[in-house]
Formats: C-alpha cells, structure tokens, sequence
C-alpha cells in the first residue's frame, strides 16, 4: 500500500490579505505528447486567527523528493501580488523569490455571461489554467466535458457578468 506523504509549511498575513498558493506539477513523460507541460494544483490549509493576523498553514500532498515549484496570490483591496517559491525538501524550508516563472496572467471581465475558453486536462484530471475570484479568491470550477473528437476530457468556465477575474495559466 502507497504511503501518501505531506510536507507543511505556515505563513502570517494581515486580516485584509488573503493569500492563495499552487504546487507547479510536471506532467509525467509518458502523458507529455497529449498533455500540456505543467499543470497545477491548489494547496489545501488551515486557518487561525493570531492577535490581528491570520496564520495558514499550508499542505503539500505527495512532495516531490527535488523539492516543489509553489506560485502565490496574495489578494489585497483591488489588487494580486504574485509571487514564486520553491520548497526545499532538503532544509524544509520555503524559498520566496520575485523571479518570473513563465506564466501568463491576466484580469477577465465581460459585460455579459460568458463561455470562457476550452483547455485540456491531462489523464489524471490536472489542468494548466485557472481563474480566481479576486473576492472570494475561490476558484470559477469548470464544466468538464468529453470531447469525442478528440477523446479528450475538457473544460470551460462560465463567468458572470460585471465581474472581474484573474486567470492564469503555465505555458
């Protein structure tokens, strides 16, 4: 039986930010010709209240033994800082840095209900694009669908009208 190992890590941030981080995943070699390169995965946490502050914890599921690619969002008043970290499994520590990853981003907003773009998943259910209420910082959960085409499991997301979003997706 498979052992599921978890690494954690905790951050402390104001009342008035909400922070968001993704595990970065390589797409596994025998799914790369039909599957995009990375994909990405939301880290689940927990959440306490320390004086005026908040401190999440946050849990990785099944680390890599190289150590782990992270992107943080961290939402403000009408604003995202993004953020890229490394943790290190060696020193269990996490590395913020201001460096780029190659990621594309970008703020969606329609005056009508919109269909938003079709991307693929990979055979595991992992997708290379995600769009965040800056709000709520909640994920807009896509509709999956099969392709018969292309024998594909796909996705769209559905957003609302006179709302801002933030997508972004690794290339």
């Amino acid at each position: 039986m498979d052992k599921i190992f978890t690494k954690y890590f905790s951050i402390t941030e104001p009342e008035t930010i909400n922070t968001v981080i993704y595990k970065v995943n390589r797409t596994e070699k025998e799914y790369l010709e039909k599957s995009p390169k990375f994909t990405i995965e939301r880290l689940r946490y927990s959440e306490e209240y320390v004086g005026e502050n908040k401190k999440k914890t946050f849990y990785i599921m099944d680390p890599a033994p190289e150590g782990n690619q992270l992107l943080l969002f961290s939402f403000g008043k009408g604003k995202v800082v993004v953020n890229n970290g490394f943790l290190d499994m060696n020193t269990n520590i996490v590395k913020i840095s201001n460096t780029p990853v190659p990621m594309k981003y970008q703020t969606l907003y329609s005056e009508n209900d919109v269909e938003f773009r079709e991307f693929e998943y990979t055979p595991n259910l992992k997708r290379p694009i995600t769009i965040i209420d800056p709000e709520t910082t909640e994920e807009v959960k896509p509709n999956l669908y099969f392709d018969e085409n292309t024998n594909e499991v796909k996705g769209r997301c559905t957003l609302q009208a006179h709302k801002t979003y933030v997508m972004f997706e690794l290339k």
